[in-house]
């Protein structure tokens, strides 16, 4: 059956055009400049006044990292200077940089460090740093060799497998680097299987999770986002406990708790494949 629709609400595009005639009638040309002078001069204004306060912001949070970088000994900047100089080279092996890359990075200091807001702002501008530098890998482990003994290596070797299998798809050189570091850094054999055994495990934990929330959908492996939003769109709607209220509350029961697995599904989805 089809039903009226209501036009949509006019817009304003010519509201100026009727205030300039209108002034220009009132008091004209002088009247007119006037007004338009002071469009201009508010507009010059509010520029200046949005670039002054991303200065303001720009210099506040500066002197922030900066505050915090002298309260920490030269031994803690160097070790995380030269831990995330050393991620983002292994992040940027493969010619692209993928953001949940650079979330494994910050994730490890917010959450496993629980940096604060002030220390997480340094280890964003340290990333930005060494997205740009030209430093080999070379020159980054033989300063950090020297500087550290066998435990924060392990660190450091953990946290370039974190990286490494951070996303759905890893290459061979990563994995191959990572395995050149750990020899050259002098890190035992038993240790270094230990370590990306762990993490290897990890990583087809959550593939099979992204199976199981594709199937929840209805979807099988190689979903594209656009089909995953469809089909999370669709079955909301028709299984929304809205639409069976009146069955009783037990039935409604049943659809809320379909409808909790669907908005799992999608989350997770959201979070590691789309």
């Amino acid at each position: 059956m089809r039903q009226y629709r209501y036009q949509a609400q006019p817009g304003c595009g010519g509201c100026f055009l009727l205030v300039a005639l209108f002034l220009l009638l009132a008091g004209g040309t002088p009247l007119l400049f006037d007004f338009l002078g002071f469009i201009l001069i508010s507009g010059i204004f509010m520029v200046l006044l949005a670039a002054a306060a991303f200065w303001g912001f720009t210099y506040y949070i500066k002197q922030k990292i900066s505050t915090y970088e002298r309260s920490q000994t030269q031994a803690h900047n160097d070790f995380v200077y030269l831990l995330v100089h050393i991620l983002v080279y292994i992040a940027k092996i493969d010619g692209n940089i993928t953001k949940e890359e650079i979330s494994t990075i910050n994730n490890f200091f917010r959450v496993h460090l629980r940096y604060s807001y002030d220390q997480l702002y340094w280890v964003k501008e340290l990333i930005k740093e060494a997205q740009q530098s030209d430093t080999t890998i070379e020159e980054l482990l033989v300063q950090f060799k020297s500087q550290f003994a066998y435990e924060p290596r392990l660190i450091l070797l953990e946290l370039i497998y974190q990286v490494i299998y951070s996303g759905q798809k890893f290459v061979d050189p990563e994995i191959e680097l990572a395995r050149k570091i750990a020899e050259f850094l002098e890190i035992s054999v038993y240790d270094q299987q230990t370590i990306r055994s762990r993490h290897m495990h990890r990583q087809r934990q959550a593939a099979n999770n992204v199976q199981q929330s594709l199937e929840v959908l209805g979807l099988s492996e190689g979903a594209s986002p656009e089909e995953i939003k469809r089909a999370y769109r669709k079955l909301s709607m028709t299984c929304h406990p809205d639409k069976v209220g009146h069955l009783g509350e037990e039935f409604k029961h049943v659809a809320e708790e379909k409808m909790k697995e669907l908005n799992a599904a999608y989350q997770f989805l959201k979070t590691h494949y789309m």
